[in-house]
């Protein structure tokens, strides 16, 4: 099952939850499917692929080794097949029979992720992208050099509307019992409801264990989410510390997306100024994402990307994120 969200909307909550269940393991965000995709393609060589799994830092840190993928990838395999393997090998680690993903990044990438997992569930966790975004400005990491990631909160409402229609656009695509959507404000404020709901949709039998995911000492080293040791709380601080300028910069840019999911306008009727900024910020946002899906593809194939890695490995903390 994929857990899909934009960063700052409670996805860590649901997976920390999730993961807590007897039969789900969910590693720590992955962000390397897209890489071996623009790497490999539908078709990859297993003796490559593998000597590439060795050299991605958060695969090690999940406890996953070469040699656990080699034993489970087929001679012949398809991409699929080969990504199953590294995540089987972390489900078997943890002696649990599924797995999941929960990689924020990947909402730029829905397609590669759909190939990686033909079979997969999709649970969509929305929140309101105004309380996501002041989350996202409070946070004191910020990504690697990414040209396709937003860098404040004008830029932040851009992404949110982008990621946000495009997953519910991706979820009317998909067959029957493939797509749920859940609300971040009912998940915090009535946890057990909404965990059956999610349980019942990707037929798991309910355990009460997942709501003592605060419990868990991994919680506690999770930098920004601080909060994830202690039971979820309701409550929304937009309307309290949101500045009135930014609340109706960032309803200009997602208002319609913002009132379609019922959540309440402040500003329904922006002024012209304010309209303008935003047709340009997601237009900025479009460009950004079509240069950087442009230059990646061509890097990952290059020997600048087993570069990469190595800086990648001495660098980590196990905190940044690519």
């Amino acid at each position: 099952m994929i857990i899909l969200g934009v960063s700052r909307s409670g996805t860590t909550l649901l997976k920390e939850m999730l993961d807590r269940h007897p039969s789900l393991a969910i590693p720590p965000e992955s962000y390397f499917i897209p890489q071996l995709w623009d790497r490999y393609g539908e078709w990859p060589d297993p003796d490559k692929f593998v000597s590439d799994i060795g050299r991605l830092a958060r695969v090690q840190r999940w406890g996953v080794t070469p040699a656990a993928v080699h034993e489970r990838i087929p001679d012949r395999p398809a991409f699929a097949d080969a990504i199953r393997a590294i995540y089987q090998a972390y489900a078997d680690t943890r002696g649990k029979p599924r797995f999941g993903d929960k990689t924020p990044a990947y909402m730029q990438r829905l397609d590669v992720v759909q190939r990686a997992f033909p079979d997969a569930q999709y649970v969509h966790l929305v929140r309101d992208g105004r309380d996501a975004g002041l989350s996202f400005v409070e946070m004191r990491r910020r990504p690697r050099f990414n040209w396709a990631r937003p860098r404040g909160l004008a830029a932040f409402a851009a992404q949110w509307r982008r990621e946000v229609s495009g997953a519910r656009r991706f979820g009317r695509e998909l067959g029957a019992g493939r797509y749920l959507e859940l609300r971040y404000e009912d998940l915090v404020a009535d946890p057990e409801s909404a965990l059956r709901m999610v349980c019942e949709f990707l037929e798991l039998e309910f355990d009460p264990e997942m709501l003592g995911y605060h419990r868990s000492q991994g919680a506690t080293r999770l930098p920004d989410h601080s909060r994830l040791v202690q039971p979820p709380t309701a409550g929304r601080r937009w309307q309290e510390q949101m500045a009135a300028d930014d609340a109706e910069c960032f309803e200009a840019i997602a208002g319609e997306l913002i009132a379609e999911l019922g959540y309440q306008r402040a500003h329904p009727e922006p002024s012209t100024s304010v309209r303008v900024r935003a047709m340009l910020h997601r237009a900025s946002l479009a460009v950004r994402i079509a240069l950087w899906d442009t230059a990646l593809p061509l890097v990952r194939r290059s020997p600048i990307w087993r570069l990469r890695q190595v800086y990648i490995r001495r660098t980590s903390r196990g905190v940044s994120t690519p």
